[in-house]
């Protein structure tokens, strides 16, 4: 019963590539362990759950950890994207762009010129 309600959130681990992840139906929750690569990973995990069972979900338990937490993300650029909209993506702010550029100055010389194929560090703030 629990498992058929959070399946989109099973869904979403297995596309992120979870690692070690369990799943196990208890009588009054559904209990998930697993690691995720990223913080942004974990958080997305948590917000597809909070999405399915409200902000304090009692019929759920997740313990999800995180491989590296050096950065939020790790992103890999697709044609079209510039520095705003993948930081608006993450951070839900456009102008969190110099905070992107700032953490991959090492492959980045100008904030308006970013190629497809590129992996960004999305930096922790």
């Amino acid at each position: 019963m629990y498992k058929a309600k959070y399946q989109a959130v099973l869904d979403l681990g297995e596309e992120l590539n979870i690692k070690d992840g369990k799943v196990e139906e208890a009588a009054d929750k559904l209990k998930i362990w697993g690691t995720a690569n990223t913080p942004y990973e974990k958080d997305a995990l948590w917000n597809k759950i909070k999405e399915i069972g409200g902000d304090n979900p009692s019929d759920i338990m997740a313990d999800i950890k995180v491989a590296d937490n050096s950065v939020y993300a790790r992103h890999t650029v697709t044609s079209g994207q510039t520095l705003g909209k993948i930081a608006k993506h993450y951070y839900g702010d456009a102008m969190k762009y110099k905070e992107i550029f700032a953490a991959n100055t090492d492959i980045l010389k100008n904030p308006d010129i970013i190629h497809p194929d590129q992996e960004l560090v999305i930096p922790n703030l």
